[in-house]
């Protein structure tokens, strides 16, 4: 239901149905350009046109040609050269013409909105039918190519995943789309900002630039990518001096003077520049952030972002060779060779169609570029081929390209195609489908292996480029990553001396000193060591003591556990008032007598002794609790192993069994208790005498942290796993006394009871030792409250539920012939006769 009024509300913001005529997105660009007709129909969203001239509410068409935006025109090209090219291939789609429809965007969320609601209208048609599930819907449009950015992907993402429509973008490089829980249909030919960050993150490193500053431009793109990069780089032991965003939407000229005053104030001479090309480079409204650094003459080492680092609005303004060294990311790519001809042979087509046919016929004009009102052709025809050779253009053309390769594939699959025909053409189907085949496409491109990983993303990794300073940049490979880096040195020192740079000019760090004995402040910006026992964050002004957590009573966790301690606490309080109730029958004595009631109530300590490890530890707590838990349990453990040497005395020694059994019963059974009591209580007072105060461990501890998690320090271990041992060790003798004798005919079977409930003790707390020396401060008290619980539940599932079902459920073999060889010693008689 809530997906219905999802699209009745989007049908009563926009008029689908009126999109053909009176659409803002065609702006004045060519329909057979920009459309043509097939089986299966892509969809392109680019930015022809870099903003909006009129923004009519009134119904009329918006038209959006301030000016042609050449980078996102020649993209638009690709796609359609990319289509040409799969309907050429014989091999790929055969019998079938993919055919497309490119809008343009106009780098406005409003825009772009137009474009996309018509791609999910229904196929062949211009409306959407409301319906609550749509797995069986067909679109518009199979697949979309686009759109260019984060800004407008995060508009569309989440309508085209509503539907599961296949979105494969060209630049839209934030890595929340990698998240398949908000973006679905979401995949990319770009690799995200996530991987981006970390190999600027192994550039800063590698060169040992610990004192930087980190910009960004104040869009969706800037903003994630300064956030995701300071994270990165605080755990990289980066210190960041400065963090700034530059204005995009509103005047940036003061935020630039006062960004590049702190840069100066800081001493950093490293800048990472995580931006968009428009926010840097200048136009006739702003003076952007290059212009005011060339005119201050700063000279720094700059860490580009892909957002930047090969565009000609930076690199070609004037004088830009004086703001430094300029290391830039940009991702790896495919050159289309066919690509430059193509557009050449298809720029005369159009001037030589402008002289013989558009003319001053205003009425032809609007048809052929499919809007009515005001058109711009000149714009198209004039413009300047030489900007196919550039770098910019023969790196982004590959994204595009890839895009359309990837669903042409998908769809071969889906189809199943061979060389010569799609056997599966005559059948529906549904843009889910095809999604699942595009997430786990892959082809060769020009010999490179294509394809996306479980997130969308490429498998294509940066390259790592310098700006070599000639009468314009040339934009020189240094290095690779791809999740490991890779750096040409040879490639950076041999030339001109200025790139030495690269070396010198990192100023007093932090990070250069963190190897000295004391932690460290910033104070005017020097590092400065702080007092004993107190620490400072990276470029912090100031020292602090640590801040200590513990496992507080109200922590989920704790809760959890003290209801399931609560629940076995009552539990073991009902089977001790059950024993003391049947106290003289049979059961009971048989049992051990006086050894079950030892047990229960070294049950109950034990769950009582849980507490020690809640709360906020101290000197008397951690001093008890190891050997407190400890010898609680051997009192437990010794009263099961004494009740198994009778038992085993009775049923492998029955000739001299009864002549001795009442002292095996009495004096020798308390005896084993004592032993081992007194044994456990010598362990555990060596492990109190060693084990230092936790205040004292407090205050000799070197502080290198602000914040941490305190608990009961086991010290010394050896002692800790004495303790532990010598349960297990009683536990093991409890089990093979037992384990191997034989069941009584017709009488109860206690080894079963005592072997089970051994077991499962010793197991527990086998597997205890080596989970225990894996984990976190915090998760070892957890684990071994976990341990203490378990262990003591397997003594009372084990040990005592069978005997309390047997007093509740079967009081008629509650009887001393039943229990007759564990009260006397001896097999009756008539057990005997019955068994010659």
């Amino acid at each position: 239901m809530p997906g219905c009024l999802f699209i009745v509300l989007l049908i009563c913001l926009l008029d689908i149905s009126s999109m053909q005529n009176d659409s803002c997105i065609n702006g004045n660009l060519s329909a057979q350009l920009f459309s043509e007709p097939g089986d299966y129909i892509l969809g392109g969203l680019f930015p022809i046109y870099s903003s909006i001239i009129d923004m009519s509410t009134n119904g009329s068409p918006c038209l959006c040609f301030s000016s042609l935006n050449w980078y996102g025109f020649i993209r638009a090209l690709v796609m359609k050269f990319a289509v040409e090219e799969v309907n050429d291939m014989n091999d790929l789609l055969p019998g079938i013409r993919l055919g497309f429809e490119i809008f343009d965007t106009c780098m406005e969320s409003v825009v772009i909105m137009q474009p996309s609601m018509l791609f999910l209208s229904e196929q062949w048609t211009q409306a959407i039918r409301v319906q609550c599930n749509y797995t069986s819907y067909q679109t518009r449009a199979i697949a979309i190519v686009g759109p260019s950015n984060s800004e407008m992907m995060a508009i569309t993402g989440k309508l085209f995943s509503f539907f599961l429509i296949p979105q494969v973008s060209y630049g839209a490089t934030c890595d929340i789309f990698s998240n398949k829980n908000l973006y679905p249909s979401f995949l990319r030919t770009v690799p995200s900002d996530k991987l981006q960050v970390m190999g600027m993150v192994k550039v800063v490193s590698h060169f040992k630039w610990n004192w930087i500053a980190v910009l960004g431009s104040e869009d969706e793109y800037g903003k994630q990518g300064l956030r995701e990069f300071s994270n990165a780089a605080s755990q990289a032991s980066i210190c960041i001096a400065y963090e700034g965003l530059i204005p995009v939407y509103t005047d940036p000229r003061p935020a630039i003077s006062e960004i590049l005053d702190r840069i100066k104030q800081v001493e950093v001479e490293v800048v990472v520049l995580f931006s968009t090309r428009y926010a840097i480079s200048v136009n006739k409204q702003q003076c952007k952030l290059f212009s005011q650094v060339i005119r201050r003459g700063m000279k720094k080492v700059w860490v580009a972002s892909s957002g930047w680092s090969i565009y000609q609005d930076v690199s070609l303004l004037p004088n830009i060779q004086t703001v430094g060294t300029v290391l830039g990311f940009i991702y790896k790519g495919v050159q289309l060779g066919r690509f430059e001809p193509y557009v050449q042979k298809l720029y005369k087509q159009l001037k030589m169609e402008q002289k013989s046919s558009w003319s001053n016929d205003s009425s032809f004009l609007a048809e052929y570029f499919g809007v009515t009102g005001q058109v711009c052709p000149e714009c198209i025809c004039s413009f300047d081929l030489s900007v196919l050779s550039q770098p910019l253009v023969k790196l982004t053309a590959f994204t595009v390209y890839a895009a359309v390769l990837s669903v042409a594939h998908a769809l071969h699959r889906l189809l199943d195609c061979t060389a010569t025909r799609c056997k599966s053409v005559e059948q529906q189907f549904y843009s889910w489908q095809l999604l699942k085949q595009l997430q786990n496409t892959s082809f060769q491109l020009n010999g490179t292996l294509f394809q996306f990983d479980a997130n969308g993303n490429p498998n294509i990794g940066y390259e790592v480029i310098t700006w070599v300073w000639d009468d314009t940049p040339i934009f020189t490979k240094i290095g690779e990553f791809n999740g490991n880096l890779s750096i040409q040195s040879e490639s950076i020192q041999c030339g001109e001396e200025r790139y030495l740079e690269l070396y010198q000019n990192s100023a007093l760090s932090c990070g250069d000193l963190t190897t000295h004995t004391s932690p460290l402040f910033t104070d005017d910006f020097q590092c400065t060591a702080c007092p004993q026992g107190q620490w400072s964050l990276m470029s912090s002004t100031n020292c602090s003591y640590p801040v200590y957590t513990y496992l507080d009573w109200r922590d989920c966790a704790s809760v959890v556990l003290l209801l399931l301690t609560s629940a076995l606490l009552v539990g073991t309080t009902i089977v001790t008032m059950l024993f003391i109730k049947y106290w003289r029958t049979a059961l009971v004595q048989a049992s051990g007598g006086p050894l079950n009631i030892l047990m229960l109530l070294g049950l109950k300590a034990s769950f009582c002794s849980l507490a020690l490890f809640l709360g906020k530890p101290n000197d008397l707590v951690c001093r008890l609790q190891q050997p407190l838990t400890s010898f609680i349990s051997t009192v437990m453990m010794s009263s099961l192993l004494a009740t198994s040497l009778q038992v085993t005395c009775v049923t492998e020694f029955p000739g001299i069994a009864a002549s001795y059994y009442s002292l095996v019963r009495g004096v020798a059974s308390w005896l084993v208790v004592a032993l081992a009591v007194i044994l456990q209580a010598g362990i555990c007072s060596w492990h109190i005498l060693n084990s230092p105060l936790l205040s004292v461990w407090i205050a000799n501890k070197y502080v290198n942290f602000l914040t941490a998690f305190l608990r009961c320090q086991v010290d010394p271990m050896t002692t800790f796993c004495l303790m532990l041992g010598f349960n297990g060790l009683l536990s093991l003798l409890s089990f093979m006394g037992t384990f191997m004798t034989q069941k009584p005919t017709k009488q109860y079977n206690m080894s079963r009871d005592i072997t089970f409930a051994a077991l499962a003790y010793c197991i527990t707390w086998v597997i205890f030792i080596p989970v225990y020396t894996a984990l976190s401060e915090m998760t070892k008290s957890l684990a071994q409250m976990v341990a203490i619980i378990l262990s003591n539940s397997c003594i009372i599932a084990s040990y005592f539920l069978p005997k309390c079902h047997l007093l509740l459920s079967r009081p008629d073999l509650n009887t001393a012939e039943y229990f007759h060889i564990y009260i006397a010693g001896v097999t009756p008689k008539s057990t005997v006769d019955e068994s010659k």
